[in-house]
Formats: structure tokens, sequence, C-alpha cells
């Protein structure tokens, strides 16, 4: 996959770190954040470290870089992006959070939109299944997950059924490997890449940067 940055719109040439296992948390940070992020925030992290999964956030890492390039590259390095809205919430924190999904869905991640009841989402996602911020949250997103780690495993059964195409089967290893953590997904691409005839490319080529997780 190639990803290209957002401030020059230029392909980026170096390795893209990888985060295994890890949620990407979208939502209103600044004060004052609304009681119900807070809870739904703290529900998240339980259910996620019964997976054996972090939660990060772009408060998570300082770069002293720009903003949004950063938040780029964290949605690049994970599996799994997560959308908070609440009613209330700035018009302005809102946009935000949904241009992040937008990302994340462009770059093949997984997202899943929790939402307070009675708050509205854009027209092109009201056919999006979401889940609402009731009693039984840490239930439904648990439900979630387990879906979500499924994806793995078919994710891997695309790429063993792909024929002479190396680059895509290497991608879909990529995805399976960030939602899994499974060491043995890294083999298999390094395996595909060495047999595709193309391992004499140049250490950034868009295939050795695939490669490369």
């Amino acid at each position: 996959m190639i990803i290209y940055s957002p401030i020059d719109g230029d392909a980026f040439t170096s390795i893209t770190e990888c985060r295994p296992r890890t949620c990407f948390l979208m939502t209103q940070l600044g004060d004052p954040v609304p009681p119900e992020v807070d809870v739904i925030r703290s529900q998240l992290q339980n259910v996620l470290t019964n997976f054996d999964m972090q939660l990060i956030d772009a408060t998570t890492q300082i770069t002293g870089r720009d903003f949004l390039l950063k938040i780029w590259r964290m949605i690049a390095s994970i599996p799994l992006a997560v959308g908070v809205v609440c009613k209330g919430m700035p018009a302005t924190t809102v946009s935000n959070i949904f241009y992040e999904i937008g990302v994340a869905q462009a770059m093949g991640k997984e997202t899943v939109i929790i939402k307070t009841p009675r708050t509205r989402v854009p027209s092109d996602l009201v056919r999006t299944e979401y889940i609402v911020f009731d009693n039984r949250l840490e239930s439904s997103f648990s439900k979630y997950l387990e879906s979500f780690f499924s994806q793995a495993v078919h994710y891997e059964t695309v790429a063993d059924q792909l024929e002479k195409n190396p680059l895509l089967a290497i991608d879909y290893l990529r995805r399976a490997y960030l939602i899994s953590g499974n060491a043995s997904l890294q083999v298999k691409a390094r395996a595909e890449f060495s047999t595709a005839g193309i391992k004499e490319r140049a250490k950034n080529s868009v295939e050795s940067l695939l490669a490369n997780f």
C-alpha cells in the first residue's frame, strides 16, 4: 500500500511503524471532555485489556512536529480505529473525528463508531453499523472485537489464495499481522517477497517498505 503525506501529497518513503493489537481512539481530548467520553474510554480500556490490546490516542506520542502528519502515521500503524462522538461536542471536534475515520478506512483499517443516544452521524455514514453508549457497551464492544479478530483469519486466507499478486498478498498479511500480532505472518510476508522476483528493488521501494513489517 502506498501512503501519501497529507502535507505535501508525496508518498512516504520511510518504514511505517507497526503497532499490532492496538486501538486508536478518536474523540474529544481537550477540556472540557464530556463525562460520557471518560466513561466510554474507561469501559473500552477494560474490554481491550481483556483482549490483550493497547489503547492509544493522539496524546500518546509527542513528536514536536506536524500534528496532522502524526495522526496519519499513528493511524497507519494500527489495525483498529474507534471514533467516539457525543451530542453537544463542538462541530470542529466531530469533523476531526469523522475525517480520521475516513483516513482509517482509506488505509484499510477496521473502524467502529460509538455514539451516545440521539447523536447524529453524517449522511455518508448513516448506513454504518455503530455501537450505542448504554449499559451494554462493554458487552457490545466485546462482540465487535470477536468479529474484529476473525478478520485476521480472513485476510490470511485471502493472501494464501492470491495468485501472481505478491504485493496484494503481502498487504493482506500485514493487515492480518496488525490485528493478531502473529509473528508467523511476518515470516510468510518475507517469503512471499523473496519469491516474487522483486527482492532487488531499492530499500525504500513500495515493495520493500510493504514487506518490512
